[in-house]
């Protein structure tokens, strides 16, 4: 599977230096006293409940960052559905990279795969419509790259990454900025300025603010934010061809077929994110 433009091998490699500094510290002083330097051994990722398969990749990039002598054999890939008693891949070499860098696989492999889950069964929600699923900027502080990385391998769509690649004007921009209008007008001279060509999105929380977007003519995507349905249809049908619709605002698995009815272009959906549970996995020597 191809990996999404913001997982570099810079990111990745901040990532795993990062985490692995966390859990090791000064040593796995567990591992050091116990297990031999020279052992060779083999362990196994076996999979404990159903669930779309992810971080199998960044599995791969972390033995090779921590010990490129490892060998992996991977049985099963990323986005691959998998169940219980399913072994995703094998590993040989040191033991003690083996059990050092277990856990750090573990938890990102057990989260991502949940993730990943909740992407799929969101995007399998609104088939058939014209709806994309988005996640959010609500991720874990440090493991975003990973969050969003899941959601893809799922199958839904990633927003923005951060707030650097696109302009997002939400409530409080705009209420600072003195309304929609003027809050546009100042990124549009702002953009212009700084040679700087990012999509503009707004968000609107009545028919007013979104007329009121519609009217700046710079407007790129109109976020309907906690709109009712009814409210959110009357918005698709006023905004038509002139801008990309998002709803937004207490996505679930319960609401969004509701949403995606309605006509708009995207959901976002911060709890494809925030509310998956991981999913159990296991490394075990064999």
């Amino acid at each position: 599977m191809k990996r999404p433009e913001y997982v570099t091998e810079e990111r990745i490699h901040h990532f795993i230096r990062e985490a692995l500094r966390e859990d090791l510290g000064d040593g796995d002083y567990s591992t050091l006293g116990s297990v031999p330097a020279d052992k060779q051994d083999r362990a196994k990722l076996l999979i404990k409940e159903d669930t779309v398969l992810a971080g199998v990749e960044l599995a791969q990039e972390i033995y090779k960052f921590f010990d490129d002598s490892l060998k992996v054999n991977v049985l099963i890939n990323d986005g691959e559905k998998v169940k219980k008693g399913d072994v995703a891949f094998t590993v040989e070499g040191s033991a003690r990279s083996i059990l050092m860098t277990e856990r750090l696989i573990l938890n990102c492999m057990q989260r991502m795969s949940g993730i990943a889950t909740y992407s799929r069964e969101m995007a399998d929600l609104v088939k058939g419509t014209n709806a994309k699923i988005l996640d959010t900027r609500k991720t874990t502080p440090n493991f975003r790259m990973c969050e969003k990385w899941a959601v893809y391998i799922g199958g839904s769509q990633n927003h923005r990454f951060g707030l650097f690649d696109m302009v997002m004007l939400k409530d409080n921009h705009n209420d600072y900025a003195g309304g929609i209008t003027k809050s546009v007008a100042s990124v549009v001279n702002y953009l212009k300025e700084n040679r700087l060509d990012l999509k503009i999105e707004v968000e609107t929380r009545n028919l007013e603010e979104v007329k009121e977007a519609l009217d700046t003519k710079a407007v790129d995507i109109i976020m309907l934010d906690n709109m009712s349905l009814d409210m959110m249809r009357e918005a698709v049908q006023l905004i038509g061809n002139a801008a990309k619709t998002e709803a937004s605002g207490g996505i679930t698995r319960k609401t969004v077929c509701a949403v995606a009815e309605t006509g708009v272009d995207f959901i976002s959906s911060g709890s494809v994110i925030y509310g998956a549970t991981p999913k159990d996995m296991s490394l075990k020597a064999y």
